[in-house]
């Protein structure tokens, strides 16, 4: 090697460096993986899409192949947004423009198609240079004002042209069309929506930004697919709305007809979302001949263009019951895992129901912020030439004369801006201006055209600095997308029917279920509680914790479906049954398994369903003083987390629930010992959110302690119980009727013997009641056993409580209730208790 050539071993590497191979490797896969999440796999929150998505709609928007256009093939438009916009294989591109127009795929679709475009069989659809697409007119909504600057732009792969980042999406495309996607480490699957129910809760979010998960789902009932089927139970898509995360099961919507004498078929009429049908019928054909579907004589698939319909017919004498849950088990339900996974500010997140709405509703205020900005200026600029051409035409005779007085054009403007004071663009225009622009008609055309862009600029300008105006706008615009675009729901939500619950096996019986402070539960038999006289101590009814007490209990039967109110003012459902039984002296479990209660909440009323019958009512009444009605089918399908039956104020508290029928007196009663009565009627019905009305005009440090629905001729009484277990019986009929919220007649005396009113109940005289204290103790006897007085009077014990000890609940059981439950009618009754005596008094009426 000559010396004057350098050794390369000595050459200073100034271009190398060292790196470990696990770190490069490491950030190497990082940047692919957000890259697939970012700009490949994942929806964007603001306008629910992939950049696939994006591209094949901008593209159709810049090709002019709208819904007004004709069709064109589908390989231009997948050529036109490979070119221009998606560097990636035409087969990704069609099968996206095939899914986009797929509407056993899309809820909404929004893409056109014409040819063949696949089926609910799996049969792919037709190659590109066979079919034809436009845009479908509820996507141009997801394009409106992309020309106004209301969104951003970047350049597209090669730097010749710009795409938008996002589309200004007029509704929230994410929630009613859904999307699914698989990314590196993560994956989304977001089921699409009803437009309506979604529109809706958007608006319910604009106008209440504290709505809660609950208050949303009032109104988006679920998922809403576009093959309809039905939703098996709520609680998973309240977990989906509530979490982000959540398995819904889908079921095919099916029906039993009978065909023949003796013969019964099974039409399947819809199915569960993303299902193969063809491949559905299939492995049910292949379990029929592998024995385990048995009494199937035929199974054909005669759907159409119409819609589905799988018919499966039954052998003679076959139990289709039978056949109907094995098709259930196996092929007509399917789960739906929710994942609602999507892009916010360019990272990957999961969103609840509430979360999802506000990242779209902050869009739409930025996107009609800008459309405003964008519009505001043009009406400016439009109003800045009017102004011109209107000095212009007062001015025609000298404006005329000076423009053909000057050289050239360049002249004649610097002439009009020196002698008008004209701005640039004014003199341009006013020199290109024909002179059939000075007659007096196109003179009051200028000044109508004036007058409207100043209205315009005063509109434009108010919604600017308003942000109730802007919201209002965008309100508005939703409303308008509402009316255009909406559709009745295809998904029902059903009650899960699938569990087994062994309800046969479990004897009809009546029990009392207690409560305790600290949520302990459970449930005894009334036989368990022989009836005893008045003033009796009574046994064990529950060991409490030194901390603890109870606080409630009641009668139900162990079949009945019962409605659970808090002093929170909410409701649960419950069937009897769930609650575990237990011994007299056994403490009872927890009830956090059983009723999703929040620290705090104590139930204060229970009512039974099986009591609800048509155009009833469930009326409440709050410690404040306030009632309100409304309908029992607001209480329908309730959630295990429960739902709101009351908005209370502050400090407020549900005291008690009737089941009313719209004709009947209430009687509001205070621990001070005053009632009121008044009609129903005064009550009007109101939605479940509402306070209520003032029922009663409470005196200082009062608080309400109960109410009572009774008919004028029903012959009851007013069974009213203090603290400290003492007790009076007195005729309805003594409480006169007067208006709402009024002072009320006294009803008792309290004071230190008695204490505060613990409970009223209307009672007949062959009734019974069970009455427990704080500590546990639990008492029954009969109603007779208490005397029958008038109003303002002491009364009398119906329950000895030891020291520190008090009347906690009073229940009340129906003379029939009780025959039912006794098993032998030859009862000891317990010592009597007697009081001081009944003492009457001659209280004023307030």
């Amino acid at each position: 090697m000559s010396s004057d050539v350098p050794d390369p071993t000595d050459v200073e590497a100034r271009a190398v460096e060292n790196v470990r191979i696990e770190d490069e490797m490491e950030q190497s896969y990082i940047d692919y993986a957000m890259s697939v999440i970012a700009g490949r796999a994942l929806p964007d929150v603001r306008d629910g899409l992939k950049p696939v998505h994006r591209r094949i709609l901008y593209a159709m928007h810049e090709m002019g192949v709208s819904s007004g256009s004709s069709h064109r093939k589908s390989s231009s438009i997948v050529g036109e947004t490979m070119g221009d916009y998606h560097p990636h294989g035409d087969s990704a591109i069609y099968d996206t423009l095939v899914r986009l127009a797929q509407d056993f795929s899309m809820r909404y679709p929004l893409v056109d198609g014409q040819g063949n475009f696949g089926s609910m069989d799996g049969d792919p659809a037709a190659a590109p240079r066979y079919t034809e697409a436009r845009m479908a007119p509820v996507a141009e909504e997801l394009l409106e004002d992309i020309d106004k600057d209301t969104v951003d732009f970047s350049a597209n792969y090669d730097d010749r042209l710009q795409e938008p980042d996002v589309l200004p999406a007029a509704f929230p495309n994410l929630l009613v069309n859904g999307s699914s996607g698989i990314a590196v480490g993560m994956s989304t699957n977001i089921p699409p929506h009803n437009l309506g129910e979604v529109i809706d809760a958007t608006i319910e979010l604009i106008d209440n930004p504290d709505a809660t998960v609950e208050d949303l789902m009032e109104h988006v009932k679920g998922p809403d697919f576009p093959t309809g089927a039905n939703i098996v139970g709520r609680d998973a898509i309240y977990s989906a709305y509530k979490t982000g995360r959540g398995r819904v099961r889908v079921r095919a919507e099916f029906e039993v007809e009978e065909w023949k004498k003796d013969r019964e078929r099974i039409v399947i009429t819809e199915l569960p979302y993303q299902a193969n049908k063809a491949r559905m019928v299939e492995r049910i054909a292949e379990d029929v001949n592998e024995g385990l579907i048995e009494g199937v004589s035929d199974l054909r698939d005669e759907s159409d263009r119409d819609g589905v319909r799988v018919v499966v017919e039954c052998k003679r004498g076959a139990n289709v019951e039978v056949v109907k849950n094995r098709l259930l088990e196996n092929h007509l339900e399917k789960t739906f895992g929710v994942i609602n996974l999507a892009l916010v500010d360019g990272q990957p997140q999961v969103l609840s129901l509430r979360e999802t709405l506000e990242e779209y509703v902050a869009h739409r205020r930025e996107v009609v912020r800008r459309r405003s900005e964008y519009d505001l200026e043009e009406a400016e600029d439009r109003a800045h030439i009017l102004e011109g051409r209107l000095t212009a035409v007062e001015n025609a005779d000298d404006v005329v004369e000076l423009i053909r007085n000057s050289e050239d054009r360049s002249a004649a403007r610097e002439a009009l801006q020196e002698a008008y004071d004209f701005s640039e663009a004014q003199s341009e225009h006013i020199v290109r201006m024909q002179l059939g622009s000075l007659t007096s008609m196109e003179t009051a055309e200028i000044e109508d055209e004036y007058e409207e862009v100043q209205a315009e600029i005063e509109r434009l300008t108010s919604i600017l600095e308003s942000e109730q105006e802007l919201l209002g706008v965008i309100k508005d615009e939703l409303r308008e997308i509402k009316d255009e675009y909406a559709d009745d729901r295809r998904t029902s939500i059903v009650e899960d029917q699938g569990t087994v619950t062994h309800e046969d096996l479990i004897p009809e019986e009546e029990v009392f279920v207690v409560m305790t402070e600290d949520d302990y539960v459970k449930r005894m038999p009334i036989e368990n509680f022989d009836p005893q006289g008045r003033g009796g101590k009574g046994i064990i009814g529950a060991d409490v914790k030194d901390d603890d007490r109870v606080t409630t209990v009641f009668r139900a039967n162990t079949h009945d479906y019962l409605l659970c109110f808090t002093n929170q003012g909410k409701v649960y459902q419950l069937k009897t049954y769930e609650i575990p039984e237990m011994g007299r002296t056994a403490r009872g479990k927890s009830a956090v398994n059983i009723l999703d209660l929040d620290p705090g909440e104590d139930i204060t009323a229970i009512v039974d369903t099986d009591a609800f019958g048509e155009d009833e009512y469930v009326t409440m009444a709050t410690r404040h003083g306030y009632v309100k009605r409304t309908t029992g089918d607001d209480f329908e399908n309730i959630r295990t987390t429960g739902i709101i039956a009351a908005d209370l104020e502050e400090g407020d508290e549900l005291v008690d629930v009737e089941v009313t029928d719209g004709s009947q007196d209430l009687v509001i009663a205070t621990e001070g010992g005053m009632t009121i009565r008044f009609d129903e009627s005064e009550v009007r019905s109101m939605g479940r959110n509402a306070r209520g009305v003032n029922g009663i005009k409470l005196q200082e440090d009062d608080a309400v302690a109960g109410l009572v629905a009774t008919d004028e001729e029903d012959g009851q009484a007013l069974l009213t119980v203090t603290r400290n277990g003492y007790g009076k019986r007195t005729r309805l009929s003594e409480y006169r009727t007067q208006s709402r919220y009024g002072k009320g007649l006294i009803d008792i005396k309290t004071g230190e013997r008695n204490g505060p009113v613990t409970a009223v109940k209307a009672v007949d005289d062959d009734d019974q009641l069970v009455m427990m204290s704080e500590r546990g103790q639990i008492v029954r006897t009969r109603v007779d056993e208490i005397s029958e007085v008038g109003r303002n009077t002491m009364g009398v014990i119906v329950m000895a409580v030891e020291d520190g000890d008090a009347v906690a609940s009073v229940d009340d059981i129906p003379a029939a209730a009780a025959a039912d439950a006794e098993a032998d009618d030859g009862d000891e009754a317990n010592d009597e208790v007697e009081a001081d005596g009944e003492v009457e008094a001659d209280g004023d009426e307030n």
